[in-house]
């Protein structure tokens, strides 16, 4: 069963994962620190035996956690493979080693040139404004981050970090993401804005953040109306499951779409909760409803401590080969693995797609598996010069 947000189901003042009031429930800043960071919460509801509140315990102090009682709620107590509950509760095998996993495989520290800013395509930059989250996904690419304790950019290094990017005039686009940049106050978000803003050529912002989906009731009218001064503003969000797609995280993306905000969408490939072309498509198809266009399909970047949720290569291309024809191409995310060391994203399409290349023409298969060629039009061109007509 779910938790009903109307029934009080841990013992606290304000319930984490219960609504109490409703004008509390729908205050971000009440989410915020209603958020459930103690396991002996989480064992009220689950009920752990001694020695698994132990291990929990002992990832903890590597992996905190922390979860906001709105998607707490959302999670189906009665099912042990619950997909909200495996991405957000710690898990055990967070502990254990796998021999292909790093603490930053996609070398972003070495292509930091400043405390927070990541330089490493040369037309954008990415800039990391916290490492705190709504809620902290146990897939998370930036997972070594929570070892360093909570951190958000000090004014003197987003100064620095402005100075640079006015001084290379080749980044017209800068990613916003962090952590979650959303969980810092309006205030602090315009701030950053104006700042870029006042770039002359920085054409593109984008924002990365989860909070449409863990934290909907962020998405008030105040960012709303800010984000909207600031446009051209892309925001990329991350859904992983159909169960996210909710009247309030639907409400959510229906209000930035509504702004001239688009919103897109970026899932992870994630062994046991979306890796099924039935979930996937399902997502992708609810993701159009509510004005939400999937983006792209990650492959789980090898991330120490995300191990457990890690799939195949092959799973994706599964998954991609399954919806392909079989649903709108706009349903159709792009399956990307993210190269290590810093080498950069690398889309995949299943292989057989293209069963021959020659010089004039190409063996390719269609969704169906119908086999047929199709010419170049440059050996069809130079064979109609060579025929000889008669008048």
């Amino acid at each position: 069963m779910k938790l009903d947000s109307e029934e009080s189901c841990l013992e606290t003042d304000e319930p984490p994962g219960c609504e109490g009031k409703s004008e509390k429930w729908n205050d971000w800043r009440w989410q915020l620190r209603n958020s459930i960071t103690d396991p002996k919460k989480l064992n009220e509801v689950f009920k752990f035996s001694p020695s698994e509140l132990e291990k929990l315990e002992k990832v903890i102090l590597k992996y905190p956690f922390g979860i906001t009682p709105y998607y707490f709620s959302l999670i189906d107590i009665s099912n042990p493979q619950d997909p909200i509950k495996l991405q957000c509760l710690p898990n055990p095998e967070e502990d254990n080693l796998y021999f292909d996993v790093q603490e930053d495989p996609l070398d972003e520290e070495r292509d930091s040139v400043l405390p927070g800013l990541v330089h490493r395509y040369p037309d954008r930059a990415l800039l990391t404004l916290t490492d705190m989250c709504p809620v902290y996904c146990r897939h998370c690419t930036r997972k070594r981050e929570w070892q360093k304790g909570k951190w958000t950019r000090s004014e003197a290094e987003l100064k620095e970090v402005y100075n640079y990017i006015s001084l290379h005039d080749k980044v017209r686009d800068v990613i916003i993401s962090g952590g979650d940049p959303l969980i810092l106050s309006t205030n602090k978000i315009e701030s950053v804005l104006s700042n870029l803003r006042s770039i002359p050529h920085v054409e593109i912002i984008r924002i990365g953040t989860r909070c449409p989906v863990v934290l909907p009731q962020r998405i008030d009218d105040e960012l709303v109306s800010v984000l909207k001064e600031y446009r051209p503003i892309w925001l990329n969000t991350h859904f992983n499951h159909p169960n996210e797609i909710t009247p309030e995280s639907s409400k959510a993306c229906d209000r930035l779409v509504c702004a001239g905000i688009p919103v897109n969408n970026q899932s992870v490939l994630l062994r046991g909760i979306n890796d099924d072309i039935t979930v996937m498509t399902k997502l992708c198809q609810g993701l159009l409803k509510i004005g939400v266009r999937p983006y792209y399909l990650f492959q789980c970047d090898p991330i120490s401590g995300t191990g457990h949720l890690r799939t195949s290569i092959e799973k994706g291309l599964e998954i991609i080969k399954g919806m392909r024809g079989f649903t709108s191409g706009l349903c159709v995310p792009t399956f990307v693995v993210d190269g290590l060391k810093g080498q950069g994203k690398v889309p995949l399409q299943p292989l057989d797609y293209v069963v021959a290349l020659e010089k004039d023409y190409a063996v390719l298969k269609g969704y169906k598996g119908e086999v047929f060629r199709y010419y170049n039009p440059e050996s069809i061109n130079e064979n109609r010069h060579n025929v000889q007509f008669k008048g």
